[in-house]
């Protein structure tokens, strides 16, 4: 509602109205005010047709000072008739501004059930936005507590991956120090290794002389036994006469021969054992490389020294 309306700003403007030659209504005076409420502009409307006859009837009779009875009755009946058509006109005005009053505050009851509608429809989204509002505010705690889990598990991944960078630093430290160690041992293994193929080649060189020289020993046995042979038969032919002492000649080269063919057999068994020597030696290399170094060249010397006595001792008859 408007506020600081009067009658008097009312009764002017509809004055003025009707000086436009208009008729004055509701919408026409607050137009012509820029402000007013509809009812109050009604209810002060209403006086100003109340006060319209009196109003003109003072004016004219203002207009026709010391007229005569005639005109002065022909007058009031004209006026009586104007007050009746200017009533009726105000009635017709005044039902029709009743009528758009009406239809008006039928559309601002209508507005106003919009607005409440609105209001509630508003209340509800409040609400709904409230309980959205919660909802988040409590997912966004729930977030939280996960990014501060999360944040502990990253910090714990970090930790383990740096523990496990350092593990493998040490891992390669360890590895070049192993391969180090390991290049080290292939370096001795082959360096030893030079050694007992050099020792092994010196001990095949010997073993070689001495099967050369026991070789040249059973042919010259052999050669000695052809000869007593052939003297004994020699013996037998020229010393028929002598039997005692052919005999006993004979039964002493018998026993030489024996004692030769002993050592033969003996000097073959050693050769025997001489052609097994390259296995025995691949043997002990087999167990060098199984134990330690020292034990490896004790065991390589105490084969080849075992093999070279049994090649140099000689059978005894």
């Amino acid at each position: 509602m408007a506020r600081g309306i009067t009658e008097s700003d009312v009764h002017t403007a509809a004055d003025e109205i009707v000086r436009a030659g208009e008729r004055p209504t509701v919408e026409r005076i607050r137009a012509h005010l820029g402000t007013g409420s509809p009812n109050t502009v009604t209810r002060l409307l209403e006086t100003w047709w109340q006060r319209l006859g009196d109003r003109l009837h003072a004016h004219h009779s203002r207009a026709v000072p010391n007229a005569p009875e005639a005109v002065a009755t022909l007058a009031g009946e004209w006026w009586g008739l104007a007050l009746e058509h200017a009533r009726a006109a105000a009635l017709e005005a005044l039902a029709a501004d009743r009528s758009a009053l009406q239809a008006e505050q039928q559309a601002l009851q209508q507005e106003r059930d919009g607005f409440v509608a609105e209001a509630a429809a508003l209340r509800s989204q409040v609400d709904a936005a409230a309980q959205a509002e919660r909802l988040a505010s409590t997912q966004a705690i729930e977030l939280q507590r996960l990014v501060s889990r999360l944040e502990g598990q990253v910090e714990e991944i970090a930790k383990q991956r740096d523990a496990a960078l350092a593990r493998a630093v040490e891992a390669d430290t360890a590895r070049q120090a192993t391969d180090l160690r390991i290049q080290t041992l292939q370096d001795a293994a082959r360096i030893e290794r030079e050694n007992l193929a050099q020792h092994v080649r010196a001990v095949e060189d010997r073993a070689n002389a001495e099967i050369d020289r026991a070789r040249q020993e059973v042919k010259e046995l052999q050669t000695r036994l052809t000869a007593v042979t052939q003297e004994h038969a020699a013996a037998q032919k020229s010393l028929r006469l002598a039997a005692e002492q052919a005999k006993t000649a004979a039964a002493k080269a018998n026993r030489d021969a024996g004692i030769e063919r002993a050592r033969a057999d003996a000097l073959e068994k050693q050769l025997a054992k001489l052609q097994n020597l390259p296995a025995a030696l691949e043997a002990a290399m087999l167990r060098r490389s199984e134990d330690p170094p020292k034990r490896r060249k004790s065991t390589v010397r105490k084969v080849v020294r075992g093999s070279g006595n049994r090649a140099k001792t000689p059978a005894k008859p």
